[in-house]
């Protein structure tokens, strides 16, 4: 122990000695460790961390996969029905608990302004299924749920936001579509569920699933918009579970009505954890492997500054040796030396990731699960000082044992002159620099490609106009307007107001919108429309209208005409396809007049005229393929429907303002939310925004993709540049009598420079070489990341090394200055 603490006080005086390259090496070290150990922190809470419930290795989805229906990705689960729900929870026998859970949207009232909240609806068996319990108070019971008692349990966030943290929220009553609730419980801090993609859909309250009148129709049975999660028995494993709701899904399709019964299911079992995490996956892999990148050539720049450091302490080593000194010693204080940078390092590093999460963690795409969990504990931690201390190894063992080769005689010969580079000492330099140079050269490639596929994105014809675009989401409460009259007048009056408004050149209403990316896939069937053998179901997101809304969205029209007033309750039905849905289903055909029906050939629904055609809209984001789509007018949609109709239906009661102006967007959404008060003074909008934002939003993973690698590309290219001025900067000052020989000899200051930058392009092309071979073999890891860009796309590999190379040559030249600047008289004397 006194020989480590008397090693460490030597190494600490050896490193005040030179504190710019000790302060560079930590900063250095810092930024690689600071990066990695900010990424490691995302993965590490989405990926690795258990999810925040008791033993989640425990917890399944469980949903149907629907024979002859393909969604291009994903496992093609569709989720479950409601005759599905009871079926499961009563008649499977792998589970501890089992329950149903739906995504809701309330009016909150009563308390404050009224507001737009985002809820789930659940069965009594999802909460002690997750096994959370409550902070306050209790959750409900399974006869609360049967007898369809109002009462809610809050989320942490929601009672200290909205509620203040009242100590006797509980059996209070709040408003929820203005029917009154009694808060029965808290949820911890912590506590999330459902745990979807993002930060802005978190569910603040729960409420008793209580299926209403409608959804225990018969017509019920094909509407799979639920989910079930559960807690596998002790002993029983998902496969166990799966075969035993196998069993189950039999009987459901021999219970299904007529009109189903030609669809098939199986039943879908699958571990929580990967269903929360599987999308995020590639996107983290990525990430990760990016800064692992710019760490490593961090590493290769810290071993370069360290053995540049060895060389000139190479007289006092061999001085050392001389007297008697270990090899072992010496080589125990250069990798402690090594340790103190690296852990110095990776401690402002663990610093510089805490501040980066803390600001960063708002700009995370939204398609990250969990991102409230993101942030340092004791792994990210444990995780940042290991990788010091490994950093410090590594860097530290080549300068070290190249220290230890040095040539005692000969460097004692030499005198009072600093070490010099020797052949093996250059060779291996050389050799760093051009790894680091490959490293950032494969790095700054893949951002050049993600580069250029973010531009080939925002390139893309979105299929509307999103200039001079304001939308907002609505929804009313039933209570107050229970009957399809109600929602009408509402409806009518409000676009008849928005229209009046100065500016206003078109106003609609929608179900969805483009870039939203939530859509509504409704099955039909083509009238004499034969499919291939073996192809899936027609599916086709379905959107309703209402008012001007192509115009105001700017979606142009290709053939027939739009809806107009006459397309209404008890006339012909009618319908617009977008132009994928002609030319799949009527290929070089005109698709006006043609008809289909919703549903499948067994469902008694009627048919529906084609009366217009349009252009491909983006419904999610604009690298996403266009697929097929209808527009169905509000007015229509329960003569549409037809058996699968009920007669607590009510249509256009939620969904989508879109009002185009010809003033800036911005100051239309206060307009926009005065004409709804004007109307309902309680009824909140949400997601008031431009449609720019709405498309800006749905680019934002690739955005996010894009930025980040590029960041990391820009960053590995400036310490590579750094590594090879470092390298060229040492050699001409160990060949400073080189230099000053051959101009007393006669050679030009120009030829010297060209020959000093011609040592830094040498590196640079071998570098290169490596580089673009290295990054043709890694083209597969962003081959999913790319849009209209191939991964071997020559223009961008060409780039890449171009730019290398001429910041390569830029980084030689100061150094070649300083060599054309040697004055051979001096120089010749000085040695």
């Amino acid at each position: 122990m006194q020989k480590s603490l008397s090693d460490l006080r030597f190494v600490m005086r050896q490193l005040a000695k030179s504190p710019g390259f000790s302060i560079t090496a930590v900063l250095m070290l810092a930024f690689g460790i600071g990066a990695t150990t900010a990424i490691f922190s995302i993965v590490e809470a989405v990926l690795l961390r258990p999810l925040p419930f008791p033993d989640s290795g425990q917890l399944v989805v469980l949903s149907d996969k629907l024979a002859g229906v393909s969604f291009g990705a994903g496992n093609n689960e569709v989720g479950v029905t409601v005759p599905d729900i009871k079926a499961y929870t009563r008649q499977t026998h792998g589970f501890t608990s089992l329950g149903g859970y739906q995504g809701a949207g309330f009016e909150l009232s009563g308390n404050g302004e009224p507001a737009q909240v985002n809820a789930s609806r659940l069965t009594a068996g999802v909460f002690p299924a997750l096994g959370v319990n409550p902070l306050l108070g209790r959750i409900f019971t399974a006869d609360e749920d049967e007898h369809n008692q109002q009462v809610a349990v809050l989320s942490y966030s929601t009672w200290v936001n909205r509620f203040h943290s009242d100590a006797k929220i509980l059996g209070a009553k709040l408003l929820l579509d203005r029917k009154p609730y009694e808060v029965i419980g808290v949820m911890p801090r912590n506590f999330e569920f459902p745990l979807i993609t993002g930060q802005l859909n978190r569910s603040e309250l729960w409420v008793p699933m209580s299926f209403t009148p409608a959804e225990l129709t018969p017509g019920s049975a094909a509407n799979w918009s639920y989910s079930m999660v559960g807690r596998l028995k002790q002993g029983v494993s998902a496969k166990q579970a799966q075969s035993d709701a196998e069993t189950v899904a039999q009987e459901i399709m021999r219970n299904y009505p007529a009109m189903m019964a030609n669809l098939r299911i199986s039943a879908v079992v699958r571990p929580l954890q990967i269903e929360t995490t599987e999308q995020a996956q590639p996107l983290l892999r990525t990430l990760f492997l990016a800064v692992g990148v710019v760490l490593l050539i961090a590493c290769v720049n810290l071993a370069g500054l360290m053995l540049v450091r060895a060389i000139r302490r190479q007289r006092e080593v061999a001085v050392r040796l001389a007297l008697g000194a270990r090899a072992g010693a010496l080589l125990r204080q250069a990798i402690l030396e090594s340790l103190v940078l690296s852990v110095s390092g990776g401690a402002v590093g663990l610093i510089a990731a805490a501040v980066a999460l803390r600001v960063g963690k708002s700009m995370l795409p939204e398609s990250l699960p969990r991102i409230s969990e993101i942030g340092l504990n004791w792994q990210v931690v444990g995780f940042a000082l290991a990788l010091g201390v490994v950093t410090g190894l590594v860097c530290g063992l080549a300068p070290a044992f190249a220290a230890l080769r040095t040539n005692v005689n000969a460097n004692l010969k030499e005198g009072g002159r600093s070490g010099s580079e020797g052949g093996g000492h250059a060779r291996l330099r050389s050799t760093l620099v051009v790894a680091e140079i490959a490293i950032a050269l494969m790095l700054l490639t893949a951002s050049f490609l993600l580069l250029r596929s973010f531009e080939k994105m925002r390139s893309v014809d979105l299929g509307y106009q999103p200039q001079h675009v304001t939308t907002a989401a609505y929804g009313m409460p039933q209570k107050q307007y229970e009957k399809q009259s109600q929602v009408d007048t509402f409806n009518r009056e409000l676009l008849s107001r928005l229209n009046a408004l100065p500016g206003v050149t078109a106003t609609g209403m929608a179900t969805q919108l483009p870039a939203g990316g939530n859509n509504n896939n409704q099955t039909f069937v083509v009238d004499g429309y034969t499919p291939p053998k073996g192809a899936d179901m027609n599916l086709a997101a379905v959107s309703y209208v209402q008012g001007n809304y192509f115009p105001a969205m700017g979606i142009p029209l290709l053939r027939g005409r739009l809806f107009t007033d006459a397309d209404r309750h008890g006339s012909q039905l009618a319908l617009v396809v977008n132009h994928r849905m002609a030319e799949h289903f009527w290929p070089g055909q005109d698709p006006i007049g043609k008809r289909l029906r919703i549903g499948t050939m067994e469902m008694q629904t009627p048919w529906i005229y084609v009366i217009g055609e349009v252009a491909d809209t983006k419904l999610t984001s604009p690298d996403e393929p266009s697929r097929e789509q209808y527009y169905i007018p509000v007015d229509q949609a329960e003569d549409d429907a037809g058996v699968l109709a009920s007669p607590t239906d009510l249509n256009g009661n939620g969904g989508f303002i879109v009002l185009r102006s010809s003033l800036p967007p911005e100051q239309m959404e206060n307009a926009m939310r005065a004409t709804v008060r004007s109307i309902d003074p309680l009824l909140p909008l949400t997601q008031v925004q431009t449609m720019e934002q709405a498309v800006a939003q749905s680019e934002a993973p690739r955005r996010f993709n894009t930025v980040l690698i590029g960041s990391f590309a820009f960053a590995a290219v400036v310490l590579a540049v750094l590594g090879i001025y470092s390298v060229i900067a040492f050699s001409v000052a160990a060949r400073v009598q080189e230099m000053a020989i051959r101009m007393a000899l006669g050679s030009q200051r120009g030829a010297i420079m060209g020959l000093v930058m011609q040592s830094g392009a040498k590196l640079a092309v071998i570098g290169c070489v490596i580089g673009l071979g290295g990054a043709a073999a890694a083209s597969g890891l962003l081959r999913s990341m790319l849009f209209g860009v191939s991964p071997f796309d020559p223009l961008v590999m060409a780039a890449s090394a171009v730019s290398v190379l001429l910041l390569a040559v830029a980084a030689s030249a100061l150094p070649a200055l300083r060599a054309a600047s040697i004055e051979p008289m001096r120089a010749l004397r000085g040695e």
